[in-house]
């Protein structure tokens, strides 16, 4: 993930949820990828340490355990750089250039100038962050795919040229729950949208008072359908109790309760699962050398894996090393 600002309901229900799943069943590598900010934040790039921590503060807060995984920044893997430059090598202009990702965030943040080299490449130091590690499998979702098709054709061309060094990485296609913001619109940093895991739970009460809901219910007495209100979406992910779910969605088609008492019975499922979320994030914050040791295990872990990959990737290369 990238530090750029802090993470919200819809990291968690997208990502995290999955993460904490995933660390139970495989040898995960999860880093804070502060190149990849820099790519876009790189003409003010005073909040990138700060932001690393806050993401590491949300991530062991959800329940990310470095016990289980290795937790790392991207930078203080020196590999992460030596290996982007290695596939930038073999990769064709044309196939960044056609990335719909690249497309879309240009329309998208357009207050930023991403007329850099280096955004045009991310991809290319995306492909290096999954193989340094010689990943079989990466979790993302059908909106990533087509990134993780650009890494099988950097893995195609490189072994063509220089014999099989890596193997195709494969799709986990995770669950993702669909978590909009507070207007309506994909839950996200760069929309001003969102609900922050961070948040203490009267901000979000606040954030959710004036949320957008279904736009057929301008008065209590209109009927209404959960299926377009954005409020019933984070229902779905945050409240477990099928019979009051049952009940929310009949009274709002038939008008029987306004939306303030549906976001009131949102906040009750909300803040059972938040609240020690923000407890543990709480406690961790106190711990600083803790968070520090934690950055430097899985960095060491992550080290001795990627240092291995590098031998490989220079030899086959016909480099001196």
């Amino acid at each position: 993930m990238r530090p750029t600002g802090k993470l919200h309901y819809g990291h968690m229900a997208g990502a995290l949820i999955n993460w904490v799943d995933l660390q139970d069943k495989y040898n995960c590598f999860f880093g804070i990828a502060d190149w990849h900010a820099l790519m876009s934040d790189y003409i003010d790039p005073s909040n990138i340490k700060s932001n690393c921590k806050e993401m590491l503060l949300d991530w062991l807060a959800v329940g990310v355990d470095p016990n289980k995984a290795a937790i790392f920044v991207q930078s203080q893997i020196k590999q992460h750089a030596e290996i982007h430059l290695a596939l930038s090598m073999i990769t064709p202009l044309g196939w960044l250039e056609r990335c719909p990702t690249y497309k879309e965030q240009i329309l998208n943040l357009k207050n930023k100038d991403l007329s850099n080299y280096a955004f045009l490449g991310y991809p290319v130091l995306m492909a290096g962050d999954i193989l340094l590690y010689k990943s079989f499998a990466v979790p993302v979702g059908e909106d990533q795919n087509a990134h993780l098709e650009l890494t099988r054709e950097v893995v195609r061309r490189f072994n063509n040229f220089y014999g099989e060094v890596f193997l195709e990485p494969e799709t986990l296609l995770t669950k993702s729950a669909k978590m909009p913001g507070l207007d309506g619109r994909k839950m996200s940093k760069s929309y001003d949208n969102a609900l922050n895991i961070a948040d203490d739970m009267d901000i979000v009460w606040n954030k959710l008072r004036t949320m957008t809901t279904d736009p057929a219910r301008e008065r209590k007495t209109d009927p209404g359908t959960p299926e377009k209100c954005p409020v019933w979406d984070i229902h779905k992910f945050f409240n477990k109790d099928k019979e009051e779910m049952l009940e929310l969605h009949e009274g709002c088609r038939k008008a029987v309760f306004g939306c303030i008492d549906c976001k009131k019975k949102l906040m009750v499922h909300l803040k059972k699962t938040m609240d020690p979320i923000q407890t543990r994030r709480a406690e961790f914050e106190k711990r600083e050398d803790d968070l520090k040791q934690i950055l430097e295990s899985g960095a060491a872990r992550a080290r001795k894996v990627a240092e291995q990959t590098m031998d490989e990737v220079y030899t086959a290369m016909g480099l001196l090393h």
